[in-house]
């Protein structure tokens, strides 16, 4: 069982591992408990914060409004929530048991 996401109801809790400044926004492996996205924002002004909620939202099809910072607002270390979403990206699920 992955500890890096987790569901409450319709919300998809996430941790993460924000690696800022990358060459591509990407989906990256599991680290420990969290799961490791590369953005090419920088950690400057929230700029980081917001690309990464954009980039969130449109993984998954929905709103950014939908896509929320609940932990670690200026860390690396995060925890993501997402409202109702309409599709979970497969590299969400890395480290995880096949049905």
């Amino acid at each position: 069982m992955s500890t890096h996401y987790r569901w409450d109801r319709q919300s998809l809790s996430l941790k993460i591992r924000v690696a800022p400044r990358a060459s591509r926004d990407q989906v990256g492996e599991l680290m420990g408990d969290r799961l490791k996205i590369a953005i090419t924002a920088p950690p400057v002004d929230g700029k980081a914060n917001q690309h990464l909620t954009r980039y969130i939202a449109k993984l998954c099809s929905v709103p950014k409004s939908s896509v929320t910072v609940m932990l670690g607002k200026s860390s690396r270390n995060k925890t993501v929530r997402i409202v109702s979403p309409t599709r979970v990206p497969d590299e969400f699920q890395v480290g995880t048991s096949p049905p």
